[in-house]
């Protein structure tokens, strides 16, 4: 089967209410949907699945080498950070990549450099080549996820949606929890495990290849300027920004803060897994309850209780099994704050304006999972480690105190304008709101 021509640049990137599939823009013998599509989406979902454990494995490999490698706590974040850094410009770059030559030779190179960066963190051991190769992680990443859910767009119909959003929700937290166990699976002062998340990383690349026989049509959303958004919803780019900063900590800095404390290296992969398997555990009751309830109200009570659970911690002995049960609580009310704004927004916003309100909350959030570490690794480096938790808490706190004021000061959307809760992944991009979005039609119908 011959392959598709390249398009000129950008001349496929239409608003998404305007895009439609045309068979003349597909690979010659039809449109790109499969006879099969849920046997394509399985396997898109294990080239997820590979994907996710990779980069966990890597994350958490590279925040517990910082320390034993003898970087400083500073320096130690700023590594990490840089890994938002590059995620923050890889959403936008690789909406002109796949413009130009579409999304399987994007998900092979990015997928392929991504497996590279790994590498080169066990040849070359310091400090500017290490945030370097974070940067360059966090840019392919951000393209993979893109690809990713442009072929899950694609493949779903009014009826699958809300089934291949769950599931992808699941891969993708599932198998960020999955990588932080794999540190056990070998010495993490060796090689061994940055072959290992190389080694996953590639392999992501065969289901994703094999199980396409096209390109999906990109969908860039019409532009939405944050001015108008905070004109209509100030709550959606306020609460949005600080969870981005909250979460962008708890995941950014958490191995940083184990090695710091001698949390003991049998424990440490649990201790990071435990907020990403809690992610998984409520977020479909909270939700649930925000559809019944005061949005804001639900809010307000989960960001309160995630300030708390990380005031707690922050009490608590380090590295304990209590502390472990405590991170797993702040996963489960911290990571739903972000779906909730997204179902706030979307209760403020007209059905037009729905998928560009929703992109200019996750570049605000991205922000946010930027701007949070670099600032607590500047704090954790002139006071002490335990600010770590106390940073999270001041995050959470602030959207806990802005709901608060916002109840007192100004009306709640009329209730006849509220949308259905859908779970949302914190890192995912722009274009898996067209699954969020086609869901939202099919409930509210």
């Amino acid at each position: 089967m011959p392959p598709a021509k390249p398009s000129s640049p950008r001349s496929d990137v239409r608003p998404v209410a305007e895009v439609v599939l045309d068979p003349e823009e597909a690979i010659e013998g039809g449109p790109w949907i499969e006879e099969n599509p849920t046997g394509a989406a399985r396997a898109l979902f294990l080239g997820i699945l590979l994907l996710m454990a990779g980069n966990g494995l890597q994350g958490s490999l590279i925040g517990v080498r910082t320390e034993t490698e003898g970087f400083s706590v500073t320096v130690g974040g700023f590594v990490m950070a840089a890994y938002f850094a590059g995620f923050l410009a890889g959403s936008r770059y690789s909406e002109y990549a796949l413009a130009r030559v579409g999304h399987i030779r994007v998900f092979a190179g990015l997928a392929s450099m991504a497996s590279t960066a790994v590498l080169i963190h066990a040849l070359f051991i310091n400090p500017l080549t290490w945030g370097a190769m974070r940067f360059v992680t966090g840019l392919c990443m951000a393209g993979l996820y893109v690809v990713a859910e442009s072929w899950l767009n694609d493949l779903a119909t009014n009826e699958t949606r809300g089934r291949l959003l769950s599931i992808y929700m699941v891969v993708t937290m599932g198998g960020m929890t999955a990588g932080q166990f794999l540190l056990d699976a070998a010495d993490p002062d060796g090689v061994e495990l940055f072959l290992l998340a190389s080694v996953l990383v590639s392999a992501s690349l065969v289901p994703v290849a094999l199980s396409a026989s096209s390109n999906p049509p990109l969908a860039v959303p019409e532009p939405m300027s944050l001015k108008e958004l905070f004109g209509i919803i100030p709550t959606g780019i306020i609460c949005s920004f600080w969870n981005g900063a909250a979460v962008g900590i708890l995941i950014g800095l958490g191995a940083v803060y184990a090695v710091a404390v001698d949390v003991p290296d049998s424990r440490i992969p649990v201790f990071l897994a435990a907020p990403l398997f809690g992610s998984m555990l409520l977020q479909w009751p909270i939700g649930y309850i925000s559809d019944r309830l005061p949005r804001r109200g639900v809010m307000f009570t989960v960001a309160a209780i995630a300030a708390g659970i990380c005031v707690a911690l922050a009490l608590t002995l380090e590295g304990s099994w209590v502390a472990v049960g405590l991170m797993t609580a702040l996963g489960a009310a911290a990571f739903p704050i972000y779906s909730l704004t997204i179902a706030y927004t979307a209760d403020w916003l007209p059905t037009t304006k729905l998928t560009a309100g929703s992109a200019a909350l996750v570049r605000v959030n991205g922000v946010g999972a930027l701007v949070g570490p670099l600032v607590a690794t500047a704090v954790i480096g002139f006071t002490s480690p335990i600010m770590y938790f106390w940073s999270m808490a001041a995050g959470n706190a602030a959207i806990a105190v802005y709901l608060a004021w916002r109840i007192v000061v100004a009306d709640a959307p009329d209730a006849s304008n509220k949308r259905r809760y859908v779970a949302f992944p914190a890192r995912a991009s722009v274009s898996a709101m067209g699954l969020m979005r086609g869901q939202r039609a099919k409930l509210e119908e």
